[in-house]
C-alpha cells in the first residue's frame, strides 16, 4: 500500500506559551476516508554544538532539567531566536553556556526531533578548535557547569548512561557517521 499525505480540514492554534505553541489539526485519512483530530507542539528551531579543542577534548555541560526533574549531561544548545540564524544561534549558545568560542562552526545536519506531534528541527553544529574567550552567561532559569571530557570517553558516557538526552545522542550519532576523531583537528 502506498502511503499518501492526510487532507487538513482544520487548524487553529489552542494556547500559546513561551517556548511552543498547541495546535489542533483535524485532518482527514486517505486510506479510511475518516477525519481525526491532532495535537501539534509548534516550536523554534534548536541547536546543538559540539564543542572540541585542539587537544580533541569536548566541553560538555551539566545542567538541572525540569521535565525529568534530574541533571542531564549535554553540549550546549538552545532555541534559534526569531530573525536569528541556526549558526549565529550556535554561536550565540556556546559562548552564553560555556564561555567558549570557535574558530570554525560546521553544520552537520538536521533531525526532526519528534515528529509525530513536534513541528521543528534540531540543527547539529561541529565547533572546531574551541577556546576560552571569556565569562559564562547564563540566562536567569539556568545553572550550567561546564565538564571537559576527552572526546574517547564520549562512547563509554552514552554506554554508561551518563548521556541520556535523545537529541545529544542523535548528534554524537552523526558526529562519529561522518567524522574520524583524528581528522578533526587543525
Amino acid at each position: 500500500m502506498t502511503i499518501k499525505p492526510w487532507k487538513l480540514i482544520s487548524s487553529k492554534k489552542d494556547k500559546s506559551f513561551r517556548i511552543f505553541n498547541l495546535r489542533m489539526d483535524r485532518s482527514l485519512s486517505p486510506r479510511t476516508n475518516r477525519e481525526h483530530d491532532f495535537y501539534i507542539l509548534e516550536s523554534s528551531d534548536w541547536v546543538n554544538v559540539i564543542p572540541l579543542t585542539r587537544q580533541e577534548e569536548v566541553i560538555l555541560i551539566r545542567q538541572y532539567r525540569h521535565g525529568i526533574r534530574g541533571i542531564t549531561l549535554e553540549i550546549p544548545g538552545g532555541i534559534v531566536e526569531e530573525g536569528d540564524s541556526p549558526e549565529k544561534t550556535a554561536q550565540r549558545e556556546l559562548s552564553e553556556e560555556t564561555g567558549y568560542s570557535a574558530s570554525e562552526m560546521i553544520l552537520m545536519g538536521n533531525v526532526h526531533a519528534n515528529p509525530a506531534f513536534l513541528n521543528n528541527r534540531c540543527y547539529t553544529y561541529l565547533a572546531k578548535d574551541v577556546f576560552p574567550s571569556g565569562e559564562q552567561k547564563q540566562e536567569e532559569k539556568e545553572d550550567i557547569e561546564v565538564v571537559i571530557k576527552p572526546l574517547a570517553d564520549i562512547p563509554v558516557l552514552i554506554r554508561k548512561g551518563e548521556i541520556t538526552h535523545s537529541l545529544i545522542l542523535a548528534a554524537f550519532y552523526r558526529f562519529y557517521m561522518e567524522y574520524k576523531p583524528s581528522s578533526i583537528s587543525g
